[in-house]
């Protein structure tokens, strides 16, 4: 069986750095022959979570497709940048609009049960971006109901982060690197055994 990967950044600027490191993940995952389909946020467009728009003109159509996207793929990584110690409006937004999307008879937040996550991020700071990666586990873990990996991938410094290649330039943390995406791996392959 071949596990079916998301790779989701939280920026989409055309020179995020955390664009770098879904890009050097999915990299890594394919490496490991798994499927991975890269998510761009700026192709799926939300307006701001307002439940009297949600209440006047229902979820929007782009929030059901980001739900199918998520629910199709058994392991997601989020490489999120830090905005003052949180997480971005836009990966934020997009969470919440997902956790509005519900099939006839589906438990709320299923979606969120049906992958295994794994976190990290990117940021031209001293400590990278575990201020808002906390935060964002506080999202998936508590609001959300995720399952999320402990490990956690941040890189500081991340002007100077990455080598020409795309890989990271500093062996210890292309390590830490490459052991999350051996692990995320191998737990999704696990779930995927349990669920048949």
């Amino acid at each position: 069986m071949t596990p079916k990967f998301l790779v989701v950044s939280g920026s989409t600027r055309a020179k995020s750095f955390n664009n770098q490191l879904a890009a050097l993940v999915g990299k890594y995952l394919a490496l490991e022959n798994a499927e991975v389909t890269r998510l761009n946020l700026e192709d799926y467009p939300l307006p701001l979570y307002n439940g009297d728009l949600e209440d006047e003109k229902g979820v929007p159509e782009n929030a059901v497709k980001l739900k199918r996207l998520f629910e199709t793929h058994d392991g997601i990584f989020i490489a999120s940048p830090e905005y003052n110690s949180s997480i971005t409006p836009l990966l934020k937004n997009t969470l919440d609009w997902i956790s509005r999307v519900r099939d006839e008879g589906e438990q709320p937040l299923s979606v969120f049960r049906k992958s295994i996550y794994a976190v990290g991020g990117a940021s031209p700071g001293l400590h990278g971006t575990m201020r808002g990666l906390i935060h964002l586990r506080t999202v998936l873990e508590i609001g959300l109901g995720c399952t999320v990996l402990p490990d956690m991938i941040t890189v500081n410094y991340a002007g100077k982060a990455f080598a020409e290649n795309g890989d990271l330039a500093n062996e210890q943390t292309q390590r830490r690197l490459t052991l999350l995406v051996e692990r995320l791996h191998k737990e999704a392959q696990s779930r995927m055994i349990r669920s048949d």
